[in-house]
């Protein structure tokens, strides 16, 4: 930046650059200190050292960047948000309709001018479900991509491992598909969650296991950042219950043997299987204990997906019982599943709902409404106090509310069994 001790003092072209990212007045103030330099040759005298006024500025850049470096990604006429997602392997076909979804909302919004005349774009990187690509996708969403906000990324583990990245470039991650109770009971301003937690799901299930008499309860759980999170929502709400755990079966992720696994179950004789995990894993499970002579009932969260469970298990699905954390698509009378219905129908006739593609709309729809709540004025900060400051956001039954003490969302959670015909009965 500088040629020579007391030379004319002239930004340099990545200083521009990165000063467009800033607000006017913190580059008015970097120009100001040039100007100054350049008409008294500027120096600064501390303790008899010469402080060079070229670490000054560089100094004051840093400064600068690491207050406004969540502010990235708004321009006049886009938001720009990103997302390191699961998108191969035994959960990959899941993850996919959440996009589905969210894009769903997002073209709406687009195509009707955007939000205060800014369109959203969406960028999802594969992660493959491992942790350290995930934030390898995050770093680059942020630095490459200059995202302004992480959107509806998934996995327990992957989020836990992003977290640091977050308060470092103060970026929001909105609607992470997770609900590990580790990731909620310390407040975090820059995750907001929306989907409810594991831990009220596993208390339905045990609270309804034991109401209806079940006295002998397994858990088959994958040794993962999920499968972990699960097993320990389930064991808290069995003690809570009183029902203790006949049998806790796990698979290692990298070699599964799904035998083994309906084999040890079946010698713990369970009357009903929680099942902690999702995507191929689950369907693979249910169909190993099937072909056992064990007939337990099978409960799984919501991160399994009914659209994979059909196809996978056909006419076998019958009886699996299911939480929920989004309403029934069959309830017209929710505006949200009016919507989504609507907006899917214009785009594809013969499309079937998803309940996975609903879940990524219902998040988007969320985010929309934060963003227009928000308005022209849009910044990591303006958003963070506009969703403070609203408390509760409601879609009919679906509501989420949001505190300065809290950003756990929504506790919705209902129970559905799988009838003969493949659909949810709540």
């Amino acid at each position: 930046m500088f040629e020579a001790p007391g030379a004319p003092l002239a930004l340099s072209l990545a200083t521009l650059v990165v000063c467009v990212r800033w607000r006017p007045p913190i580059c008015k103030a970097l120009f100001g200190l040039v100007s100054l330099h350049n008409q008294r040759n500027l120096s600064i005298h501390t303790k008899g050292r010469t402080m060079n006024f070229k670490w000054m500025l560089s100094s004051a850049l840093i400064l600068a960047s690491a207050a406004y470096g969540g502010d990235q990604g708004v321009t006049p006429t886009e938001i720009r948000l990103g997302s390191s997602q699961v998108l191969s392997g035994p959960l990959g076909s899941q993850t996919i309709q959440y996009g589905e979804g969210a894009r769903l909302m997002f073209d709406s919004v687009n195509a009707a001018g955007g939000v205060h005349g800014r369109k959203i774009s969406f960028t999802s990187l594969d992660d493959g479900f491992d942790v350290q690509r995930a934030v390898e996708n995050t770093r680059k969403l942020l630095d490459e991509q200059k995202v302004f906000m992480l959107f509806n990324s998934t996995g327990t583990a992957q989020t836990a491992a992003v977290l640091p990245m977050l308060k470092e470039t103060k970026t929001i991650l909105f609607g992470p598909v997770t609900g590990a109770s580790g990731l909620r009971e310390t407040y975090n301003p820059y995750v907001f969650h929306v989907r409810a937690s594991y831990a009220i799901e596993a208390s339905h299930m045990l609270s309804q296991l034991k109401r209806i008499g079940v006295k002998r309860v397994a858990l088959f759980y994958q040794e993962d950042g999920l499968g972990k999170a699960l097993l320990a929502e389930v064991k808290k709400a069995s003690e809570a219950e009183g029902l203790p755990l006949v049998a806790e079966i796990k698979s290692d992720p990298a070699s599964p043997d799904m035998a083994a696994a309906a084999k040890a179950i079946a010698e713990s004789n369970p009357q009903a299987v929680i099942v902690g995990t999702a995507g191929m894993t689950f369907t693979n499970f249910i169909k190993a204990v099937q072909d056992t002579k064990s007939r337990p009932v099978f409960y799984g969260f919501s991160v399994a997906s009914l659209d994979l469970i059909n196809n996978q298990l056909k006419g076998k699905a019958r009886g699996i019982i299911l939480a929920q954390i989004m309403p029934s698509l069959r309830n017209t009378t929710i505006p949200v599943v009016v919507d989504y219905l609507k907006l899917l129908k214009a785009k594809s006739p013969k499309a079937v709902p998803s309940a996975s593609q609903f879940e990524g709309f219902v998040h988007a729809r969320l985010l929309v409404e934060g963003l227009r709540r928000t308005g022209r004025d849009l910044s990591t900060d303006s958003f963070i106090k506009t969703m403070e400051d609203a408390k509760e956001i409601a879609f009919g039954r679906f509501t989420a509310q949001y505190t300065a003490r809290s950003h756990n969302g929504s506790s919705y959670v209902e129970l559905a069994i799988i009838d003969a015909q493949g659909r949810l009965r709540y």
